[in-house]
């Protein structure tokens, strides 16, 4: 993968080991192969680029993992806490490695997505459509939860995502096998001219600014017969209130006019039947809490295995969050967002463990 710088658009290329530049003075860190290009950050981005000069991996690293995005509202880091990190990082686990990084909820969130809704409806709607895509570009891949699945059917996966510590996370524990790249949805996209069969964004595009320009971005970076996939769009009319920003109906389909849409409910529903999602139309429904939707996509085909469930290979956990009197919920905010529609609640329930995810395949230092 060649990359491109995000200010001037210019190829990059490695002038150090740990750094890139475009041949003109201006330089990126590279550290663990993670090219950091994210602009406005020129402090941050001085001062790695001065340690890693100065051959201070270490302390390069624990710079780079201090940064966040601009939405987040929980406690900074402690500098003492990520040296232990980076020191520690082979033995520790990975809800260990977040507790060090102070992700609080986020943490909760991340650890436990394997069986949240929202991530069985991701995996859904990938499987109705990915077809036969050897190549994906994921916006915001947070810590790289799809390119692990998708990754498992030789699927050249790159990720990118505006915070450091969630693509170092995915390149450590989750899904090594990936390209990593961190960098603002708002800058000039560092892939350049690459182009990809799938270009997707699950539960997050709703965070983002500017949503017109960054999806038609996202359409630029297809290739021919590629599709676009956004899981997860919150209704500002649903019922029981939108868990996070929101847009009505019709500004979604302003921004999106020409998708497949789908109700997540029945993304789930499919994945439990093994058949192929319905999609319905994108109008005003107060009992929809998000939308999930293809662009440029054919029919969706079957729900029946891929990466709906996991690999022969796999060392399937139960549930973590399944306890000997019912649901065990890492917090009431965590139940109360994710509960109401998780499937595996009911233990009169009969569909495949597997797939209702009883059973879960985590992470080897889960």
């Amino acid at each position: 993968m060649i990359w491109h710088s995000p200010v001037t658009g210019r190829p990059l290329a490695a002038d150090t080991p740990h750094s890139l530049s475009d041949g003109r003075g201006e330089r990126w860190p590279l550290v663990e192969g993670i090219p950091y290009l994210r602009s406005g950050s020129e402090a941050l981005v001085e001062l790695a680029l001065g340690l890693l000069d100065s051959g201070d991996m270490d302390a390069a690293l624990v710079a780079l993992l201090s940064d966040q995005d601009e939405w987040w509202s929980g406690t900074g880091t402690d500098p003492g806490e990520l040296r232990e990190l980076v020191a520690r990082r082979d033995e520790l686990t990975l809800r260990e490695a977040m507790r060090l990084l102070r992700f609080g909820p986020v943490a909760d969130y991340f650890a436990h997505r394997w069986s949240d809704p929202t991530f069985l409806a991701g995996l859904a709607l990938l499987e109705a459509h990915r077809g036969g895509a050897r190549t994906a570009f994921e916006l915001a891949g947070g810590i790289g939860h799809y390119s692990r699945d998708l990754a498992r059917h030789a699927v050249r996966c790159v990720s990118g995502d505006v915070v450091f510590a969630k693509c170092w996370l995915a390149k450590n524990w989750i899904a090594p096998e990936a390209q990593y790249v961190v960098f603002d949805a708002q800058d000039r996209w560092p892939i350049g001219d690459a182009r990809f069969d799938l270009v997707h964004c699950q539960d997050a595009f709703y965070f983002l600014p500017e949503q017109g320009r960054v999806a038609q971005r996202m359409r630029e970076a297809l290739a021919d017969g590629g599709t676009l996939l956004v899981g997860h769009l919150h209704n500002a009319d649903y019922a029981a209130g939108a868990m996070g920003p929101a847009r009505t109906a019709g500004e979604w389909r302003a921004i999106f006019p020409e998708a497949l849409v789908y109700d997540e409910r029945e993304l789930r529903a499919a994945l439990l039947a093994a058949r192929a999602p319905d999609p319905v139309a994108l109008r005003e429904d107060e009992s929809v809490e998000a939308w999930s939707l293809a662009e440029r996509a054919t029919a969706p085909g079957a729900v029946e295995a891929g990466l709906a469930l996991p690999p022969p290979s796999a060392r399937l956990r139960p549930n973590p969050l399944i306890g000997s009197d019912g649901p065990q919920w890492p917090s009431q905010r965590y139940a109360s967002e994710y509960g109401p529609a998780a499937t595996w609640t009911d233990p009169a329930a009969t569909s495949d463990p597997e797939r209702d995810r009883r059973l879960v395949d985590l992470p080897e230092r889960w």
